[in-house]
């Protein structure tokens, strides 16, 4: 049963009720029982328990846990304490892992809690004759609600009764303006919400009036309720980054397990000693795996969360920094989002001297009178408090007119004064007018107001042709209009009737308003397009008004398409995927309707963002690749589904976070290729070893030192890198683009050979000139270190380091000196290097250690002067 179409009568009887004394108590609390309360329902939450274990399904952390209950088993059999570290370490190393992970969860249940806090906590409701006050919980279809203005709708409901009825529906459908209800309105089969007028809709707020209404549907079945269904059913996306780390960490899973298992075989073939063997493949193990990627990328992530934070835009989900700058299309909503969601006065027109002008603080004559009698035949007015911040009070199609009046130093408490109403007629839906009668100069004059099709056949005096041709004109150009018409009479009328009143009126003219768009939004939109970005409007709102606003601002271009909602229902979804290249304009669509729209944008291999600040923009935004909620005009619900909130509702702090979230990929792909070139170098030199002298150059604690403490301040400090300003003069980053394209795998493996020969030739040297496997190992340590905190400033970027300055990046620098000073302690302290199987070497293989080190500056710096490593086009 479709409750806006249905007959009002037939609605009740098959909800058992009764229109005029609603529910008795007795039948309410028993439907209460079989329908449950009326709140949100949301999925079991996991436990902190739960959470902590899901972190353990990553095969990086699998094959670092089987390697430490190897090196814990042996660790036993050695009988020796400090056997115990190394296992020990690897635990911790997991463990703090594990708990990182944990602290980044909570998207979809806070979405969940903020929707709960929009529905009404209590209801005025009218049950076996009497009015009550209730727990809005407890109502039940059947029950009879009273509303009135500043209520909020506590469920789906059918009117009864409305006089002068309005409801702001923004969050629910984008429509910017409050809409007329009217308990009589017949609505077409199939009309979307936004155009349901004889109906109410759960968590939406009545702005003006009062009304009666018939409760259809009430938690998880109300419109509301099934916006938090879709959020619970949509499942949270990984962004590609996740998905990229997780691809190289079973790659380096599966790499570590062959490896071992080689290295097993041929020790058993070699007749080696089994301890001697599996303590090699814990050696290898550690190796392969890069101990502290996660948590460095998580670092740098953060530090990029921080830079964004400071121009305006607050990341909830760190690793969807990386996804924003990856984006290829921007599905934004209109209301609030790309316009100011406040109607502005731009324009109007003065009839009886056929004159157009635009609004501003110093308008001539006539049309000062024009919005003198506007604004007599309003009720709705602003306030400027201490800060000097206009606040509208009442209809904001009224409170933009008292506004323009007031620039033009007429205040409307002035006005009132001077011209004191005597009676009214008070607008309602049907004849869409509001009448005044006003004393003016000891005159009484007749001041009406409202859309100009009800002035057809109302007025005698004035050009109406003329000014029909101008409302058409006017409403492409997305401009709502209205009418001013007036009369004198010679005395008011004590029973003021509408026929008698709004007759024989003289046409005075048209005032026009908008919801204006943000004026740095062509920019924005502009820079988006540079950078190969597809901007797309997504709204409630009426297809000649979104399309006049998209092609404003270049969201719509030649040749593209608008499409509204009814329309859409009507194509499937192959033949949606089609129309999404060539569609700028989605214009009075449903929740349900933007996650299709995101979903073949996908399907597409497009990596999509979704801007917005309603509740029904709450699904897509969590659908969408990432989602951008406005953080001054956005709903509690649109922010807790988001991945980024926009703190000044600015559309053009997303190019900022575009450009950010851009250089901080590239700076994690530096983190990742600086640290995965030691882990391939450690894994050849060891390997390599294992070959020609069957012996690990290389324990594993000293692996873990490297790769955890060595390595990571300078991986960090990558991170750190501004960044590049050629940045956003390149396209978006395909979906299905590898982590390692445009040769930066065979960049990082070549490297990596490079580090495994200087340290295989290192520990030939200290195997040569110590006589003793603890001298040799100390100097593959050595120089394996120090290539890396060598390597690190190559890594700052494809220009040559001469370019951009060897030392401009000051964290980089403390961080390479920290790690040397650390470098210093295990190298030189002997407590200490006797726990990592180092000893101490004579100085003549310390220099050689250092002149090794400085090999893989001097061949990038070649390679990046032969143009063979150049700058990303």
């Amino acid at each position: 049963m479709k409750t806006h179409e249905t007959p009002l009568e037939q609605l009740a009887q098959g909800l058992h009720t009764d229109l005029k004394t609603g529910l008795p108590q007795a039948q309410a609390e028993s439907l209460l029982k079989d329908v449950g309360p009326n709140q949100l329902q949301g999925k079991k939450k996991k436990s902190m328990l739960q959470r902590f274990f899901e972190q353990f399904k990553d095969a990086m952390i699998i094959i670092l846990l089987i390697a430490a209950a190897i090196s814990f088993v042996l660790a036993l059999q050695g009988h020796d304490a400090k056997e115990f570290f190394e296992p020990a370490l690897i635990l911790l190393i997991v463990v703090l892992n594990a708990i990182m992970g944990v602290m980044q969860e909570s998207k979809a249940e806070k979405a969940l809690d903020a929707l709960k806090s929009m529905s009404a906590p209590h209801a005025r409701v009218r049950r076996d004759g009497k009015e009550q006050i209730i727990d809005a919980a407890q109502l039940v279809p059947g029950d009879v609600i009273l509303v009135e203005a500043g209520d909020f709708v506590p469920a789906d409901a059918r009117l009864i009764e409305s006089a002068n009825l309005k409801a702001e529906e923004s969050a629910l459908t984008g429509e910017s303006v409050p809409v007329e209800k009217h308990a009589r309105a017949v609505v077409a089969e199939g009309a979307p919400i936004g155009d349901r007028l004889n109906m109410l809709y759960s968590g939406c707020s009545i702005t003006y009036g009062r009304g009666s209404a018939l409760v259809t549907e009430t938690g998880m079945n109300t419109e509301m309720g099934k916006i938090a269904m879709l959020l619970s059913q949509e499942d949270d996306n990984q962004t590609p980054l996740q998905q990229k780390l997780a691809k190289l960490g079973r790659m380096l899973g599966i790499m570590a397990i062959v490896i071992c298992a080689v290295i097993f075989v041929m020790g058993l073939i070699w007749q080696m000693p089994i301890l001697e063997i599996f303590m090699t493949a814990v050696s290898l193990a550690v190796s392969a795996i890069p101990e502290g990627l996660p948590a460095i990328v998580t670092i740098v992530l953060s530090i990029g969360v921080t830079r964004m934070a400071k121009r305006n835009a607050i990341i909830r989900n760190l690793p969807a920094v990386e996804t924003l700058g990856s984006a290829s299309v921007i599905c934004s909503d209109k209301t609030g989002t790309l316009t100011q969601n406040r109607m502005t006065l731009v324009k109007a027109f003065d009839a009886q001297n056929d004159h157009m002008e635009q609004i501003s603080g110093s308008n001539s004559e006539d049309i000062r009178e024009l919005l003198k009698y506007a604004t007599l035949c309003s009720d709705g007015s602003i306030a400027v408090d201490e800060k000097g911040t206009v606040q509208h009070l009442g209809d904001p199609t009224e409170t933009c007119i008292v506004l323009a009046a007031q620039d033009n130093g007429m205040t409307k408490k002035a006005l009132n004064e001077a011209y004191p109403r005597e009676a009214e007629l008070p607008f309602d839906s049907d004849r869409k007018l509001m009448t005044v009668v006003c004393k003016m100069n000891d005159r009484h004059v007749v001041i009406t107001k409202g859309a100009f099709d009800s002035f057809v056949g109302r007025v005698t005096s004035g050009d109406m042709e003329r000014a029909k041709s101008l409302v058409d004109q006017l409403g492409s150009e997305a401009l709502r209009v209205l009418a001013v018409g007036y009369k004198w009479i010679d005395q008011v009328p004590e029973d003021p009737k509408f026929d008698e009143l709004e007759s024989d009126l003289t046409l005075m003219g048209l005032v026009c308003m908008i919801d204006p768009p943000r004026p740095e939004v062509r920019v924005a939109v502009e820079e988006c397009r540079r950078a190969g970005i597809r901007p797309v409007m997504i709204t409630g709102d009426h297809v000649v008004t979104a399309s006049a606003i998209a092609k404003d601002l270049g969201i719509q271009q030649p040749g593209d398409a608008s499409i509204t909602g009814a329309e859409l229902a009507k194509i499937s979804d192959d033949e949606l995927d089609k129309a999404v290249k060539t569609t700028a304009v989605y214009a009075r669509v449903s929740p349900e309707d933007k996650i299709r729209i995101v979903k073949a944008w996908q399907r597409q291999g497009a990596v999509v963002s979704m801007t917005g600040d309603g509740v029904n923009d709450a699904p897509a935004l969590k659908a969408a690749d990432i989602g951008c909620a406005m953080g001054i005009t956005g709903t509690d619900v649109s922010k807790g589904a988001a991945d980024m909130i926009l703190t000044d509702d600015n559309f053009a702090t997303i190019v900022a976070a575009v450009k950010e979230g851009r250089g901080i990929y590239d700076n994690i792909k530096k983190a990742v290729a600086f640290l995965l070139s030691t882990n391939i170098g450690e894994v050849i030199t060891v390997f390599v070893a294992m070959l020609l002298w069957h012996q690990t150059p290389l324990l594993s604690m000293q692996l873990l030192w490297i790769n955890l403490i060595t390595d990571s301040f300078p991986a960090i400090a990558l991170g750190m890198e501004q960044v590049e300003a050629e940045v956003m003069d390149r396209g978006p980053k395909p979906k299905d683009e590898g982590l390692f394209a445009h040769g930066l795998g065979i960049r990082i493996a070549l490297q990596g050979v490079l580090f495994a020969v200087l340290t295989l030739v290192g520990f030939q040297l200290g195997q040569h000139f110590t006589g003793h496997i603890d001298g040799a190992r100390t100097m593959a340590f050595m120089v394996l270190s120090l290539c890396q905190l060598v390597h690190a400033f190559n890594m700052r970027s494809d220009h040559s380091l001469k370019d951009i300055g060897i030392f401009t990046n000051k964290n980089l620098n403390l961080a390479v000196l920290g790690s040397l000073a650390l470098m210093v302690v295990v190298l030189f302290v002997p407590p200490v290097a006797m726990v990592f199987g180092l000893t101490l070497l004579p100085w003549y293989l310390y220099a050689i250690g250092l002149g090794l080190s400085l090999v893989p500056l001097i061949v990038i710096e070649l390679l990046k002067a032969v143009k063979i490593i150049r700058v990303k086009q």
